[in-house]
């Protein structure tokens, strides 16, 4: 019998935001393996006791991201930890951005400021400030030129917590074609998914945001799903990727698409959109474990 946890965060006392959790523990246990979830930082967790750690819903990484990393390498010296533990320090932080554009994948084009770097930004155009590790548009805002004070304070908050902003441009297109998330597990496509833009205007960066709107299933076209497979195998020394989210934009010119953002730590699956692919999930998870 493989034993497997899935390690999530606790968020008490708010309720648990990961509603594929217990249906995938569930999935695991009908056929027949040990699987539980459990916190990431729990200091009484024996991880060297599952065949399988599989990172699932640690939702609160972005805000600890170096003691979440020195978990995953402590966890990965005593067992199996899907992703692995170098893909995990490389996808913590969206500089991996830079690695993408110089392997050729189309990305949106990005710069990163580190604190006691000059608050330069755009005077042309509208554009978004975030933080380089951060997940669910946590400290992400969107501005105009005309905001520049604003952005500039955002900046200096984010500078004086030690966080490395990046600046994008305000991929218009996204409020025609949304933001694409194409998920794979097992080395092959699982399902999609489509939602609307995130950030309105005048949104504060500290503001609670909805962190997917308008979710609804999507069928990638060719040119999606080739984008995607080729910023996946862009991944540093090509590892094996237990579970992956690809997050595409239209781009600038008609039919161009462009890589947003990689998610090979903790992504949502959205199997309550999706639950054709519960079997799938639990039959690539439980033949990792055997591994």
């Amino acid at each position: 019998m493989s034993r497997v946890a899935l390690a999530t965060y606790d968020p008490r006392p708010e309720p648990h935001l990961d509603r594929d959790l217990p249906v995938l523990v569930d999935a695991l246990r009908g056929a027949g393996a040990d699987a539980e979830a459990v916190s990431w930082d729990d200091p009484a967790a024996d991880w060297s006791a599952y065949d399988l750690v599989v990172i699932r819903s640690t939702w609160d990484y972005s805000w600890r991201a170096a003691e979440f990393t020195a978990w995953a390498e402590r966890c990965g010296q005593v067992t199996r930890l899907a992703n692995p533990p170098a893909v995990v320090r490389w996808s913590t932080d969206k500089r991996y951005l830079g690695d993408l554009a110089a392997a050729g994948v189309p990305v949106v084009p990005t710069r990163f400021l580190a604190p006691g770097d000059p608050a330069d930004l755009p005077e042309e155009h509208e554009y978004v400030v975030k933080p380089s590790s951060g997940a669910g548009a946590r400290y992400a805002a969107r501005y105009t030129p005309a905001d520049r004070e604003t952005a500039r304070a955002h900046l200096a908050r984010m500078h004086a917590e030690g966080l490395t902003a990046m600046v994008q441009p305000y991929m218009r297109g996204i409020e025609a074609g949304g933001e694409r998330a194409l998920q794979f597990f097992g080395g092959r496509l699982l399902h999609a998914s489509r939602k609307g833009a995130v950030l309105a205007p005048g949104t504060a960066f500290d503001a609670a945001k909805v962190p997917h709107p308008g979710l609804a299933a999507w069928t990638p076209t060719p040119a999606e799903l080739a984008v995607a497979e080729a910023a996946l195998a862009a991944v540093p020394g090509a590892p094996e990727l237990l579970y992956a989210r690809v997050d595409l934009v239209d781009g600038t010119e008609p039919g161009e698409v462009r890589v947003m953002e990689l998610e090979l730590v903790e992504p949502n699956l959205f199997l309550f959109l999706h639950p054709g692919s519960v079997d799938a999930v639990r039959d690539a998870i439980l033949a990792a474990a055997r591994r």
